[in-house]
């Protein structure tokens, strides 16, 4: 049995081609490097209060809470000091791009789409028979049996029917279109008439409409994407010249 493995920079360099994963690193490398040279033509810079702010802000969302912890994440990760500070550098510098370039756009975009963020807490039954889905609902609307008496007696999936179908909240764009359609023309608390797609037979108990609100999570979402289309723009545009 062998005691003692060492692990050389070609040995993870043959790994990552043996597992097809150089065009995610390249593109990685490309992002960066359009993200560096944006910005030094934009004349974006970086302050030190804003570094140590980000850098606190990346310890707390890795659960970094000692210097202990922090040593430790960084030596299972093969990092130095000099390298957290630089990815810590280079997380900023996207965040800084992204406000830079489309934070006046998130508000506009956000009440000319507002409908596709609004969200609904919903049960659901999936059924295959559409004949049985219509007598479950009648029955459920006469009071013959309860929508959480059908969950328990038509889910399979044992997590699912403990919850009695309960999806939680779920926003309108993650919908199929025929479900969200109904579901958003509804006025809760409401069983709905079976939905058919191509999933199933929907029978979907709707308790509650949830209107959408530009918050900082969202915010960033919005944000996120719009910059996530513009790197992959920029990319597009970019010759890449290896050298493996």
């Amino acid at each position: 049995m062998l005691k003692t493995i060492t692990i050389a920079n070609q040995d993870i360099l043959h790994i990552v081609k043996q597992c097809c994963q150089i065009p995610d690193f390249i593109e990685k490398i490309i992002t960066r490097k359009i993200i560096e040279n944006t910005v030094s033509d934009m004349g974006i810079k970086i302050e030190t209060e804003e570094l140590q702010k980000a850098a606190d802000t990346f310890r707390l969302m890795y659960e970094l809470a000692t210097a202990e912890d922090t040593w430790k994440w960084l030596e299972e990760r093969a990092l130095s000091v000099d390298d957290f500070e630089e990815l810590v550098y280079a997380n900023l510098l996207a965040n800084k791009l992204a406000q830079h370039l489309f934070a006046d756009k998130v508000e506009p975009y956000f009440f000319e789409n507002q409908l596709d963020y609004a969200g609904a807490v919903i049960y659901e039954v999936v059924l295959d028979d559409e004949d049985l889905a219509m007598e479950l609902f009648y029955a459920v609307m006469e009071g013959e049996i309860s929508f959480y008496d059908v969950a328990h007696q038509y889910i399979q999936d044992t997590e699912l029917r403990r919850k009695c179908g309960y999806r939680g909240k779920v926003n309108r764009q993650d919908l199929k279109p025929e479900i969200s359609a109904t579901v958003f023309a509804a006025k809760p608390p409401q069983l709905l008439k079976p939905i058919i797609t191509s999933k199933g037979v929907h029978l979907i108990m709707l308790e509650e409409i949830i209107q959408p609100e530009l918050n900082e999570k969202l915010r960033y979402q919005i944000m996120s994407a719009f910059f996530a289309e513009w790197v992959k723009q920029q990319i597009e545009h970019v010759e890449v010249i290896k050298q493996l």
